[in-house]
């Protein structure tokens, strides 16, 4: 028993003078790889664990070579995990790179609620306009039809156009602010 421990103690000296030497040069090489202090911690610490573990098949007297070796294999084995989660980390803390990577591209539930409840409204409100008011509206604001286009479809002239465009949304506006209780909102 004596004898075992002796060994393991001997071969975790061996292991301490010779590895441990190259573990600055392991973290920055992990750093450069996984381009995160957290991730090339965490790809160290295993490093060091599997070479340990192996420290026995060592041959040879480069050992700062193997070490980094064996970094660069936890690197990608933890590359390779990442994927198959499809886990994206997040930034670290004050990275100035990364700080947009914390802001949603996508609108929370809420805006979208809001969104939804502010296109039924105005769809609603336009359909109360009359029909001239309304096919004007749509053709500019929707369709985004010049003045002359929009007398086109219509066949009427291109100042009736510009007076009914403007009835439409004069009267949208007035509707939009009653039903919101005089809150002003960007409709034109």
């Amino acid at each position: 028993m004596k004898g075992a421990i002796r060994s393991m103690d001997d071969r975790r000296h061996r292991f301490e003078a010779q590895v441990l030497p190259h573990l600055d040069a392991a973290y920055r090489f992990a750093r450069w790889l996984s381009r995160s202090p957290s991730d090339a911690d965490d790809v160290v610490q295993e490093a060091i664990l599997r070479a340990f573990r192996g420290f026995d098949a060592l041959r040879g007297s480069d050992v700062r070579a193997w070490l980094l070796t064996i970094v660069k294999n936890c690197h990608l084995t933890a590359v390779k995990q990442q994927q198959r989660r499809a886990v994206v980390p997040l930034p670290e803390e004050n990275d100035p790179q990364d700080a947009q990577a914390m802001t949603a591209t996508t609108p929370d539930p809420e805006s979208t609620s809001i969104r939804r409840d502010e296109e039924r409204t105005l769809a609603r409100l336009m359909s109360a306009l009359p029909e001239e008011q309304r096919e004007v509206l749509v053709l500019r604001e929707i369709e985004e039809m010049d003045y002359r286009e929009i007398a086109a479809v219509t066949n009427v002239p291109i100042g009736t156009v510009m007076s009914r465009l403007a009835r439409a949304r004069a009267a949208l506006k007035a509707r939009w602010s009653l039903e919101s209780g005089g809150a002003t909102h960007a409709v034109r």
